[in-house]
């Protein structure tokens, strides 16, 4: 990085923005999925929502918001939440260790 003393260069103000973002990120609160479960990424707050992916054995999510949708018996009980884990993904809150039976985010709008 071209930087003088006492002065940064755009370049530099960028870095450190990225590096803001980046600890901000690494911040977020992030819940455990149940041992042993591979859980399914869809579309939506249903399966009948088109599958993304799969998240690997002792993945951890962050849950952005959630919303009502089909109901689903896992390992944490019978639920009907959906927790959004990122843009446009969703998994079902009965495979997720939140600690709670109710939201523990936002509603999705």
């Amino acid at each position: 990085m071209a930087v003088e003393e006492g002065t940064s260069t755009v370049e530099g103000r960028s870095e450190e923005t990225a590096e803001a973002a980046e600890a901000a990120t690494t911040l977020a609160v992030r819940y455990p999925v149940a041992p042993g479960v591979r859980l399914k990424v869809r579309s939506g707050p249903g399966t009948q929502y088109q599958l993304i992916k799969v998240l690997p054995l002792g993945a951890n999510v962050p849950i952005n918001c959630q919303k009502p949708g089909e109901w689903v018996t896992g390992t944490y009980g019978t639920t009907n939440l959906w927790d959004n884990i990122a843009n446009g993904q969703y998994v079902s809150d009965a495979y997720v260790h939140t600690g709670s039976d109710g939201y523990v985010a936002p509603r999705c709008a």
